[in-house]
């Protein structure tokens, strides 16, 4: 996905009217620009309805869209999880939101250790972060059950981490995931269950138009 600046993502945030979280911790306080225009860039009147009524097929698509946006993937990626889905056994929406969350930058964002996901995606980037001691560069690697993430063995890479996972604060983390006070290191207990993850996205409508 291409580099965005941080108006185009709080416009993003404000295209589909809910938080994406895309600017981090400026998105959970007053300052996050859909707190104080919850309406599409353009709009000027939170009472105005700019385009007009979205049609079904509207709907639809901006709940693909919100999701594409809210996990940082492009198209052709999304059409590659989608099929991945719909060949595994059981529901494919449900197959589909495991695979976007097992991403290993999600799961960096999931426990704080960036503040949002585009920062996890550079930082894996940039070589900083280890799965089962093995340096892993690829922000959309999936990752298993069983499966212990760690910065990179690099004094810089422990830095890093470290400091952004101050900055972040996350309180509580997901259940799947269990973490260590006294070292950094992430354990993948088991993979999520739909019951697991929550985003603001309707999963019925993105397989009903993914499948059309």
């Amino acid at each position: 996905m291409a580099k965005l600046n941080n108006n185009a993502k709080c416009k993003l945030c404000r295209r589909e009217k809910t938080k994406l979280f895309l600017r981090g911790k400026r998105c959970e306080t007053v300052r996050c620009a859909i707190e104080r225009r919850p309406y599409p860039a353009g709009q000027h009147s939170s009472k105005g309805k700019r385009g007009g009524r979205l049609t079904d097929y509207g709907l639809h698509l901006r709940e693909k869209q919100k999701l594409k946006k809210l996990y940082g993937i492009k198209e052709r990626q999304f059409k590659r999880y989608f099929v991945r889905a719909q060949q595994q056994i059981g529901n494919t929406g449900d197959n589909l939101l495991v695979l976007l969350e097992t991403r290993l930058d999600n799961l960096l964002y999931n426990v704080g250790w960036a503040t949002s996901r585009s920062q996890a995606r550079q930082f894996i980037s940039h070589g900083h972060i280890m799965v089962n001691n093995k340096r892993v560069n690829i922000p959309s690697f999936n990752i298993k059950a069983t499966d212990i993430i760690t910065p990179y063995k690099q004094e810089h890479s422990q830095k890093l981490i470290t400091t952004w996972r101050e900055i972040a604060k996350r309180d509580a983390i997901p259940s799947w995931l269990k973490t260590r006070d006294d070292t950094l290191l992430v354990e993948v207990v088991q993979l999520p269950k739909q019951e697991d993850i929550s985003v603001p996205v309707n999963m019925q409508l993105v397989v009903e138009f993914a499948s059309r």
